[in-house]
């Protein structure tokens, strides 16, 4: 079934059930999937067809969720993209996916305009805000194609009561493509990984049965929906499953206790930086969380003392997890129910299966380091418009990662680190995330990141660069003496750098790319 279908279909069995709260505002299963089809009948009514892909550039709100399953519903492929982008990063993945409209808010319509400069395909600029919200400086009139997500949602709710049959008029098949996420763009240009609809919903499936999720449960949504872990954990799950899902549209330690206290939360989602920001923040009261049953963490390597302090303030598991955005995304988490092992990301998802190959793609017993690969109904269809980059990653029947690490005896999978980011240092191996995790349990540290820099003797040297918790000291000495007290002597970061702050992506991933080349300039210099 199509990802639109499936909404529609959990929708007709509760249609009272509130399925979004957005601003204090509930929207019902029934609601949403009736504008759901409005929408979509609109999109054909302004003449997309099957095949054609439309661009999402919004913050997380309903209108992202009604865009995405309207789409998904006709056989018309969403692209999200993160709201933060510039024009030119914009033009490219807009260029590259050949997008006919993009679905947007008022404060976003000038990087629109100055992104679609030179893209003439791009036909249409819908605004998800009616014309009283657009405020006095309003440039939708300038702007060519442009219509409101109200409109349209007008002219489908006419186009279905003229014509019922123009919903679902055209056969569908599972392996068509139903999402292009595209990646990072760490080693280069970001590439759009085509996602199926049976990619996405049989990854659904798979995460649901490890997290034994049900109707009963309540999200709270704070991540961005862009992202892909967001997009099928804190989205597809909740929506296709009939759950509960309070969308935020910013990060705050105080308004998400509070609005896990109010409307009863049971399953929170978060990347590294959003945990250690729950733990730097000094509650004024205490908040009943006592319908909180698990957390998750996805998106970075999370530090065990983090994991460890969340759960010990906060009473609840924090089940660390792991896949790339290729793989619809996720792959392993660490068990609701049994060992849960800090450092790692936990066991295959049911239907999933991970193995560790070495450079010859042979695979490798318990505990040997090797890259990590992927199989399932989960991996995606290929790399868009770049099919040597699909037939290098995907190569003896499964999908190589990229990321180095290990599978215990017990199934457990860890990854030590990005196969490109993994440092050699005199002709020895040395893991980025092994030397954080030290790092992470100095009394000092909050946040840290190790990358390696050129060094004409052993070819690279460790450097650590540090944030330093408010009020704290410590010294570079007294660091690398913490270090070697855990790690040998050639992990010890040879150079330690303290900053105020470390350089992020949209999701909370240190963008190591940037502080690299930061710290070679000044070495320059």
């Amino acid at each position: 079934m199509r990802l639109g279908e499936i909404v529609l279909e959990k929708a007709s069995s509760i249609p009272d059930r509130a399925a979004v709260i957005f601003r204090d505002h509930s929207i019902t299963y029934g609601q949403l999937s009736a504008r759901i089809q409005q929408f979509a009948a609109g999109l054909l009514d302004l003449g997309l067809s099957q095949g054609d892909r439309i661009a999402l550039l919004l913050p997380n709100c309903p209108a992202f969720l009604i865009g995405y399953y309207a789409a998904t519903l006709i056989d018309i492929v969403v692209v999200p993209a993160n709201p933060l982008l510039k024009p030119a990063e914009l033009r490219y993945i807009w260029s590259d996916s050949a997008i006919r409209m993009v679905v947007t808010i008022p404060q976003l319509l000038p990087i629109v305009q100055a992104a679609r400069v030179d893209l003439p395909e791009l036909k249409h600029v819908v605004c998800a805000a009616p014309a009283d919200e657009r405020g006095p400086d309003d440039p939708s009139k300038s702007i060519d194609g442009f219509i409101t997500m109200d409109d349209l949602l007008v002219d489908g709710a006419t186009a279905l009561a003229t014509n019922p049959a123009i919903i679902l008029s055209q056969p569908s098949e599972d392996d068509a493509c139903a999402v292009i996420m595209y990646t990072s763009g760490t080693t280069g240009r970001p590439k759009g990984a085509m996602l199926s609809h049976k990619n996405l919903s049989s990854n659904v499936a798979q995460a649901r049965a490890a997290l034994y999720i049900s109707e009963r449960d309540v999200f709270l949504t704070v991540l961005p929906l862009f992202h892909s872990f967001s997009g099928t954990v804190c989205m597809n799950i909740p929506m296709m499953t009939g759950c509960q899902t309070l969308l935020m549209e910013s990060f705050s330690p105080a308004r998400v206790l509070e609005a896990m206290e109010r409307h009863r939360v049971t399953i929170f989602a978060g990347v590294p930086a959003i945990y250690q920001g729950m733990l730097q923040h000094v509650p004024d009261r205490e908040y009943d969380l006592s319908d909180l049953r698990m957390t998750i963490s996805g998106g970075a390597p999370l530090a065990s003392t983090t994991l460890t302090a969340i759960e010990s303030r906060f009473g609840v598991p924090v089940l660390e997890g792991d896949g790339p955005t290729e793989c619809s995304p996720a792959t392993s988490v660490n068990p609701l129910h049994g060992e849960r092992k800090p450092g790692s990301v936990g066991i295959p998802l049911p239907g999933v299966e991970i193995a560790i190959f070495d450079e010859h793609d042979v695979m490798l017993a318990a505990d040997q380091i090797g890259e990590i690969v992927v199989r399932g109904d989960n991996v995606m269809l290929g790399y868009l418009n770049q099919p040597e980059s699909t037939a290098e990653v995907m190569t003896s029947g499964w999908y190589h990662t990229g990321d180095l690490g290990k599978i215990d005896s017990d199934g457990y999978v860890y990854i030590l680190d990005r196969k490109k980011d993994m440092i050699i240092t005199a002709g020895l191996n040395v893991y980025p995330r092994e030397v954080e995790d030290v790092l992470f349990k100095h009394s000092a540290i909050i946040d840290c990141a190790v990358i390696g820099l050129p060094d004409a003797l052993r070819g690279e040297e460790v450097a650590a660069v540090i944030v330093l918790k408010p009020g704290a000291s410590a010294t570079e000495r007294g660091i690398a003496a913490h270090c070697r007290e855990l790690l040998a002597n050639y992990k010890v970061p040879r150079k330690i750098l303290f900053r105020d702050a470390l350089p992020r992506g949209g999701t909370g991933k240190v963008v190591k790319r940037l502080l690299k080349k930061e710290l070679e300039m000044e070495t320059v210099i």
